[in-house]
């Protein structure tokens, strides 16, 4: 099934709420929030009170993308807040096994997400525990950046990867996604778009009718 989760990073903070509705009411199936600490990643962002404060407006499924390092630290906090995936990048982990267990033994789902240059072969073992794996698309830290056109490539090699190991295993992308390139990132095999900058410039509504537009078309292509 293809899904769309709006990054509230590009969102405008002073009408957070109001927002987070307005995507509900436009279809949006997942809510993604960056959480980042400043040492992983250059940026600091949104954490634990934002998303309790947010839950309450939304019953869509909280997609937390955390971009801090040993996140291991704090994921009972994150799914006491309303998480209910959890993203860790295989980077940060010094034990990424243990990281992804603490996940699981919460109750909501783990995803693995991978820098543009991490190769592949990070998730040959760990492949098996994951409900999803995340490509970036652009180095993180800052929306609003390009795509990285080798993504593509990598896409169709996760999606090869996923396949052989005979799992139900969803890909998710984040970074420099539009309406111009969507079609060509689910046709390498992603199924989970994030969008910001494309979502939330502009009018809100239209622009996600507009991406679960194509994204419907293109899962009764697939069927």
């Amino acid at each position: 099934m293809n899904c769309l989760s709006p990054s509230l990073l590009s969102a405008d903070f002073a009408d957070l709420g109001e927002q987070v509705k307005l995507l509900d009411e436009a279809g949006a199936q997942y809510v993604h929030i960056d959480v980042m600490d400043g040492n992983f990643v250059p940026s600091i962002s949104m954490g634990l009170p934002v998303i309790r404060s947010i839950r309450k407006c939304s019953d869509r499924i909280f997609d937390v993308h955390l971009m801090i390092e040993e996140p291991v630290r704090y994921i009972g906090d994150f799914v006491e807040a309303g998480a209910d995936l959890i993203t860790v990048h295989a980077e940060a982990c010094r034990h990424l096994d243990r990281t992804v267990e603490a996940i699981k033994e919460t109750g909501v789902l783990a995803g693995i997400a991978l820098n543009p240059a991490t190769p592949l072969s990070v998730l040959d073992y760990i492949l098996p525990k994951a409900d999803m794996v995340l490509l970036m698309s652009v180095n993180p830290g800052f929306g609003g950046q390009k795509y990285i056109p080798y993504t593509t490539r990598k896409l169709r090699d996760l999606k090869r990867m996923i396949e052989r190991s005979g799992q139900q295993i969803d890909i998710e992308v984040d970074g420099g996604v539009n309406l111009g390139n969507v079609r060509e990132i689910m046709d390498a095999g992603a199924n989970i778009i994030v969008a910001g900058t494309a979502v939330f410039k502009g009018d809100i509504r239209k622009n996600t009718e507009a991406f679960l537009k194509i994204m419907e078309e293109d899962g009764r292509q697939i069927r």
